[in-house]
């Protein structure tokens, strides 16, 4: 019988920054046609001054990431090791970020990713809405039903 290996989940800092870049680099879709244009500093930057990041660990070892954008309410990142792929890893972090976001007073969140992708079917899965496709690239918006409850009442 395999064994389950659960996740901790929690707030990403400085330390995380060497796995979650080597996460990153390490995926087969949406690679990065330049590495060198995601910088360490970028990382810092959205773990408090542009937003909030957190990370999924095993074993002490950080499987997967997923940082939100609050200057814009998007979503900046979100990357799962190869070894950790469908366990459910991915969708808890997006819950995190976007309720984070919400919680920020963000009434819709937006991202985008490589149309035709796993990530782009993934994120259709979650209930996030199509907004447009533009060339290779596909943005999604997912907006936050509280916040139109509260404008309607």
């Amino acid at each position: 019988m395999a064994q389950i290996q659960l996740a901790n989940f929690r707030r990403a800092n400085s330390h995380d920054i060497p796995a979650m870049s080597k996460i990153r680099l390490a995926v087969g879709e949406n690679a990065l046609s330049d590495p060198s244009r995601v910088t360490e500093q970028m990382y810092e930057d959205y773990l408090e001054s542009l937003g909030r990041g957190w990370v999924a660990e095993v074993d002490g070892v950080v499987v997967g990431f997923c940082y939100a954008n609050s200057i814009n309410s998007s979503i900046w990142a979100l990357f799962i090791s190869q070894e950790y792929e469908r366990r459910g890893f991915a969708k808890e972090l997006l819950n995190m970020a976007v309720r984070w976001l919400f919680e920020q007073g963000q009434g819709i969140v937006r991202l985008s990713t490589a149309a035709g992708t796993r990530a782009d079917r993934f994120y259709a899965s979650q209930g996030w809405t199509r907004e447009r496709v533009a060339g290779s690239e596909v943005f999604y918006l997912l907006a936050n039903a509280n916040a139109a409850y509260q404008v309607a009442s």
